[in-house]
């Protein structure tokens, strides 16, 4: 093989690995968000492996934009054409995100704890009425009652409950 066909062979290998990666990078991060949904039914098997994708997205996508801008510098130096250039771009530029997201939990984005909270007695709490549901906690003798609906928005609830601190959620 001569030497142009070698690199001719290197420059495609080097378009498929960049390829590959940007596509496994936005995979490990994207599947896990579409699979683990608050209110939709999962099964316990697609949990468990949207979770193992989940926990192993930190450094899989570090290794993936590393290899990615290594192929980018390198396809870069000898690519000639503008839109060649334009290209190495856009598939590096979703990565960045992508990693970025990788190490966010956006689960707390959508649920935010209620701040500030006030609590009153069970006989003070003329807002609940005896058909609403609540998410009861009891511990060290102290119970308390959360009504669901009132905890529809923030789905948290951080309280102390018989000296210990809790977060309370549905």
């Amino acid at each position: 093989m001569t030497r142009n066909n070698t690199n001719s062979s290197n420059r495609r290998a080097a378009w498929l690995a960049l390829s590959l990666s940007a596509l496994i990078t936005l995979a490990i991060v994207i599947v896990p968000v579409w699979v683990i949904q608050p209110f939709k039914p999962q099964t316990s098997r697609r949990l468990a492996w949207a979770m193992a994708m989940r926990s192993w997205s930190p450094l899989l996508t570090v290794i993936t934009l590393l290899s990615a801008l290594v192929l980018v510098v390198w396809l870069w130096r000898g690519s000639r054409r503008w839109w060649r250039k334009a290209l190495l771009v856009l598939i590096l530029l979703p990565l960045l995100p992508a990693t970025w997201f990788a190490r966010q939990n956006h689960f707390e984005w959508m649920f935010h704890p209620l701040a500030n909270a006030a609590y009153v007695k069970a006989n003070d709490a003329s807002f609940v009425t005896d058909a609403d549901i609540v998410l009861a906690v009891e511990n060290n003798g102290e119970a308390v009652a959360y009504p669901v609906r009132l905890m529809a928005y923030h789905h948290l609830v951080q309280d102390t409950v018989g000296g210990v601190p809790i977060v309370a959620t549905y």
